[in-house]
């Protein structure tokens, strides 16, 4: 869209005006009610032909921390963490993925020292047909038509599948990934990246976001939206990144037009909704993988402020045990949110 278009259209009181605003929940529920929104006018900010998509959250596999770890003022017990991707089912593009979760090459990527180091501190729980592959099997979904796998960070935990994908490319932040390429032995392993994990031909297949994908969004256009740069992944405008980093390098969420409403997969920007939304943010111990807490903290008041300022917005963390109640079928998947 031409940028005179574009200020036309931020100008238009009529096409700006304000949808209602739904009553919060511990974890929206959109799973059944169509809704028009203001989200509509970033959408059409982007291009005014934006397709809406569904989606559909799974689990691969999961770990085990000691709940004080991951929030606030938690317990000293041991809790179970999922590891959610999501299948988001466009209208052109097929179905794209956005992250993979956990798989058996984990196992055979931390089997040798320092990376054994990575399985002794985060306990994997994974059992045969949890991988994305078999998921996706197991609802219909054929694993070779799978086109395009948007990455959101480079940790193990969210790239163990993405070699079960032969004809897939896979979009994401460039940063991401190089700076975790200059990562060695046990510094890689601090930051979760087991290159091993990643296919061979990767970089044949890697599509990281372009300057020409960028998009500014005018601080009037979403009042409280708090991201002003945001990325056309598809160039269609249907899946827009937001940066929220911290947690790792170029760590990107995802917002999704779909018929149900507005949805953020916020990967690791915080690690549940009890986080966000009572303002629990993981201990200092948790830091230690981080290599910039301070724009952790950023990413983390993001997304507390995008839960405030609107409460439609369904947020979903990648690691969230209330997210996989809701939205998966004993993390088999098949219930859109």
């Amino acid at each position: 869209m031409k940028e005179r278009d574009k200020q036309q259209r931020a100008d238009n009181p009529t096409y700006l005006a304000e949808g209602s605003r739904a009553s919060s929940t511990a974890v929206p529920n959109f799973l059944h009610e169509p809704t028009q929104s203001r989200w509509d006018r970033l959408w059409e900010w982007v291009g005014p032909s934006s397709p809406k998509v569904s989606l559909k959250i799974f689990s691969a596999g999961s770990c085990r921390h000691p709940e004080w770890v991951t929030i606030r003022g938690g317990s000293l017990r041991s809790i179970r963490i999922p590891a959610l991707f999501a299948c988001i089912e466009h209208p052109e593009a097929g179905a794209v993925l956005f992250d993979t979760g956990y798989s058996e090459r984990f196992f055979r990527e931390t089997d040798p020292f320092p990376a054994r180091l990575y399985r002794m501190v985060t306990p994997v729980d994974f059992e045969k047909g949890q991988s994305a592959l078999e998921r996706l099997i197991a609802v219909g979904v054929d694993p070779s038509d799978i086109r395009h796998i948007i990455v959101s960070h480079f940790h193990a935990d969210h790239v163990a599948g993405l070699r079960d994908f032969p004809n897939a490319r896979f979009f994401y932040e460039r940063e991401a990934l190089d700076s975790m390429r200059q990562l060695k032995g046990i510094g890689a392993v601090k930051r979760g990246f087991l290159p091993g994990l990643l296919p061979d031909d990767f970089d044949r297949r890697a599509s990281p976001f372009s300057s020409e994908s960028r998009v500014e969004v005018p601080p009037d256009l979403l009042p409280g939206f708090p991201f002003r740069r945001i990325t056309d992944v598809l160039g269609d405008g249907s899946l827009l990144a937001v940066d929220l980093p911290g947690h790792a390098y170029g760590q990107i969420g995802l917002l999704l037009r779909t018929e149900q409403g507005p949805a953020l997969l916020c990967a690791d920007a915080a690690w549940s909704a009890a986080a966000y939304r009572e303002n629990r943010p993981p201990s200092g111990l948790a830091g230690i993988i981080m290599p910039d807490r301070k724009a952790y903290a950023s990413s983390f008041r993001a997304l507390r402020q995008l839960h405030e300022a609107f409460p439609e917005l369904t947020i979903i963390a990648s690691h969230c045990p209330e997210a996989e109640q809701a939205y998966t079928k004993g993390g088999e998947g098949g219930i859109e949110p």
